[in-house]
């Protein structure tokens, strides 16, 4: 996968809704990108949920968590429905095929889908968490969020007060 610490990518990819997202767009916020293999499927759809579940405490961290796999838009836009997404993004990375997961490095060309990972864009762009998961587990929502709110930590302790 990519390196902590290093430029994230910019990618374009369109959303179940047809609308376009564009990763440099959201500089001075923080995205999750959530690679799962397939919509449809169990362990796919309990991601998914649990990024909507947890829309409002990312938003209060500066956070927008987004689904990223192969299918197509219409498919994204009839699973997203279908498991009652209203707040979360799922973006089609279906052509060119898995693009952006093989810019992330989290393309498993053999299967011709993306690995179940987790990666965090901090909000100047750059690498701030990376994790891969087997193909049946779900990924830990805590730990993603741990994350944010220790790096957001750091910030606060990184601030210097001045002395008076």
């Amino acid at each position: 996968m990519v390196d902590i610490g290093e430029p994230a990518p910019d990618f374009v990819l369109t959303d179940q809704n047809g609308d376009r997202f564009t990763l440099s767009d959201y500089q001075g916020r923080r995205i999750v990108l959530s690679f799962h293999p397939l919509a449809w499927t169990s362990t796919c759809t309990g991601q998914m949920k649990a990024l909507e579940e947890h829309w409002q405490e990312f938003d209060s961290l500066n956070t927008i968590a987004v689904g990223i796999s192969v299918d197509s838009v219409p498919c994204k836009k009839a699973w997203a429905r279908d498991i009652g997404l209203e707040m979360t993004t799922l973006l089609a990375d279906f052509w060119p095929h898995g693009a952006v997961a093989q810019e992330y490095a989290t393309f498993d060309a053999e299967r011709g889908v993306a690995y179940r990972a987790t990666i965090i864009v901090d909000e100047f762009q750059r690498i701030m968490f990376t994790k891969r998961y087997a193909p049946a587990e779900t990924p830990d929502i805590t730990e993603v969020i741990a994350a944010l709110r220790e790096q957001e930590l750091e910030r606060i302790e990184d601030i210097q007060v001045p002395k008076i």
